[in-house]
């Protein structure tokens, strides 16, 4: 039976979804922008500043369902621009030190104007 997920220590859903759902022995993440939770604003206007949101964001989703980082499996990242690929991959390389399988795509557009967005699939 699948759980969800939530956590005031991450930015609440902007629509009908779920911060994370667990399902058989695996954790599935909404898409995590650069919003900080208390304010609900991007963290700043640059793509490292918003980029180290996203990743204390998921960070507090994969903590309030008992996983970490270390676990994920799988993670899907999206950029406004794939110009700044180089500036995402130096914070996403802290962070996916396990380094899971990835596809990263450049997309027209992301909500509030993020800069980037990643959600994971991880093991619990």
């Amino acid at each position: 039976m699948a759980e969800i997920i939530s956590t005031q220590n991450a930015p609440a859903a902007i629509g009908p979804y779920s911060q994370a759902v667990k399902a058989n022995g695996m954790l599935y993440t909404s898409g995590q922008i650069g919003i900080v939770p208390s304010t609900g604003e991007l963290a700043g206007d640059s793509l490292a500043a918003q980029a180290e949101q996203v990743m204390k964001n998921l960070d507090a989703v994969l903590t309030a369902a008992g996983t970490c980082f270390e676990k994920a499996v799988k993670t899907t990242c999206y950029l406004a621009d794939m110009g700044d690929f180089a500036a995402f991959n130096e914070v996403y390389a802290r962070y996916f030190v396990g380094k899971p399988a990835r596809s990263c795509f450049a997309v027209k557009g992301l909500p509030k104007g993020a800069l980037c967005e990643v959600e994971v699939v991880a093991e619990l």
